[in-house]
């Protein structure tokens, strides 16, 4: 396993096994680090530069023993191009305002969540997450974070997406929207919003977090080309020719402790 930290007294622990929540029957673990302290926003850089995703003031980065499916994405945002479907969507969407804010969770955004969670992820643990829950989720921080919101022409909250800001662009820690709206396709629509805001403010990179080629639920990661994957020898441009491969042949990382 390769990656680059930064050097000081920096702590890693790894998770007991248990059931990935993307692939029936097999078992995850995480390898695990506190970002906490002056130097919260530079390690978290770091890490991010080094396949690391964050959640609340952890950053963590799977070591599954005999899996090595999971790998961290990120679209090229100087590169990208949208497509006709892509165009189509930000048409469709061109009503929406947005506003970024402080992380604070609000009633509004909850109650948003909770829909999108009942709707999408009816069988998932954050399924179950109270506001108390959703408050840490999203103001648990100690880096760079801001809560982009995204409202209809009625002043509606019809979308979120926790983000954070790296010293290379930007990463979505976690969104959501109206499951009744898709037509409008808000999900794709907030991915587009923040590579047109990296290349406003001339980062190269959008991180959209762990994808497996296999799991639909990420499936939605590999159509904003040209992306990068983090493998043994760091980031590196994707080939689509590589989709059809296997598990088994996939170039991606094997980490394991």
């Amino acid at each position: 396993m390769k990656h680059s930290i930064v050097p000081g007294a920096h702590f890693f622990f790894a998770t007991a096994p248990m059931p990935c929540p993307y692939l029936p029957g097999r078992i995850e673990r995480r390898l695990v680090t506190e970002l906490a302290g002056r130097q919260a926003i530079a390690f978290h850089d770091t890490l991010s530069q080094a396949g690391f995703r964050r959640s609340h003031c952890v950053a963590y980065v799977p070591v599954c023993r005999d899996c090595s499916a999971c790998t961290a994405v990120r679209v090229v945002a100087d590169q990208f191009v949208p497509s006709r479907g892509h165009r189509r969507i930000l048409r469709r969407n061109k009503d929406i305002l947005h506003c970024q804010t402080l992380p604070r969770a609000s009633e509004e955004q909850y109650a948003l969540f909770r829909t999108y969670q009942e709707h999408r992820h009816r069988d998932g643990e954050m399924a179950h997450m109270d506001f108390y829950d959703y408050q840490t989720l999203v103001e648990d921080t100690s880096v760079d974070t801001t809560m982009i919101e995204f409202r209809d022409a009625n002043s509606k909250l019809i979308s979120a997406c926790l983000t954070d800001r790296l010293a290379d662009g930007l990463s979505a820690v976690y969104s959501f929207f109206d499951p009744c709206l898709a037509n409008r396709s808000l999900g794709t629509f907030m991915i587009l919003w923040l590579i047109e805001l990296a290349k406003m403010s001339g980062s190269p990179y959008v991180y959209l977090g762990y994808w497996i080629e296999n799991c639909a639920k990420m499936s939605y990661k590999s159509h904003f080309t040209p992306f990068e994957t983090y493998t043994v020898e760091g980031w590196r441009l994707f080939n689509e020719n590589e989709l059809e491969l296997s598990d088994a042949a996939l170039p991606f990382p094997r980490r394991s402790i």
